[in-house]
């Protein structure tokens, strides 16, 4: 079953915010889509069994701090 989670990401701001936290999460098991909300600053990501650890660390690594919305 699909379901979607949300991330406050502070640090977000332009296209290459979008760009890099998309590229990261992406690649995290489970993920069917990303949408990068620059105006809110939130990350929703949506898909199956997703594993919120690896989420927030999937926007680390892409350089963003993150907190479950």
């Amino acid at each position: 079953m699909t379901e979607t989670v949300t991330y406050s990401v502070p640090g977000v701001s332009c296209g290459h915010c979008q760009t890099a936290i998309t590229a990261e999460v992406t690649g995290v098991h489970g993920v069917e889509s990303v949408d990068v909300d620059l105006e809110a600053k939130l990350v929703r990501v949506s898909g199956e069994n997703l594993d919120d650890a690896a989420l927030i660390a999937a926007i680390d690594e892409a350089g963003y701090d993150a907190t479950r919305a």
